[in-house]
């Protein structure tokens, strides 16, 4: 599954040249040897912000006891971390390594730390919005979601209901997509609900997704140069 993985020197590198747009993240890989030091170098001499982590395709649960480090590390330098939640198309990934429900008792040891659960946890976008809802730094966003606009209605719908729609971030999971696909496929969400008797989604609410201001809620505004 290595494959899966580019090279964070690349990433840095690539950032530096654009760094007017963009800000880097790391991604690690708990169960190689030598990821603490990777860890590291990736913060303190490539200079990225943020910790990218892929539980399914390295087969590790981020609850495990042995990522303390990795958490501990994130709360002393304030990084946050993104997680894929949920679905994957690799046969070999195991999905209960995916499980929204797994960061609840991370965000319970280590509550300073950022979390963004991708995907809104497709499929388990109920166990996600449960665990956001519980924990104040725990968030997660849209990414790759408005395939299917259907479950992204009830999604949000559940969003919400809930009550967390300020815990819910922009995403769009590019190059797979782009901004204004994602941003056409939110707004249009209400329009397939025509001449039924199901509720609508609040417009203002995703407008304040689409709008809302991420790096600051992730500590990452400076990194931006505000």
């Amino acid at each position: 599954m290595s494959g899966l993985w580019v090279d964070d020197r690349y990433v840095a590198d690539y950032v530096a040249a654009h760094s007017d747009k963009l800000i880097g993240f790391q991604s690690v890989d708990p169960t190689q040897d030598g990821w603490e030091r990777k860890l590291r170098e990736g913060h303190q001499e490539l200079g990225l912000a943020g910790i990218k982590l892929l539980p399914m395709y390295a087969g590790f649960r981020p609850d495990d006891e042995r990522l303390d480090p990795l958490w501990s590390y994130a709360r002393q330098h304030a990084l946050p971390v993104l997680l894929h939640t949920g679905t994957t198309f690799v046969a070999q990934a195991p999905l209960e390594c995916t499980l929204p429900r797994h960061l609840d008792p991370v965000a319970t040891r280590f509550p300073e730390v950022k979390i963004i659960m991708a995907h809104l946890g497709h499929p388990y976008e109920g166990e996600c919005v449960a665990v956001i809802r519980k924990h104040p730094n725990v968030y997660a966003d849209i990414s790759a979601l408005h395939y299917r606009p259907f479950q992204l209605y009830h999604s949000l719908m559940l969003v919400q209901e809930y009550g967390v729609w300020d815990k819910v971030l922009f995403g769009t999971d590019y190059p797979f997509t782009t901004v204004d696909a994602t941003i056409d496929g939110l707004r249009g969400l209400n329009n397939q609900l025509d001449g039924t008797s199901l509720p609508r989604l609040n417009p203002d609410a995703i407008e304040a997704m689409i709008h809302r201001d991420s790096l600051t809620i992730l500590g990452l505004d400076e990194r931006a140069g505000r």
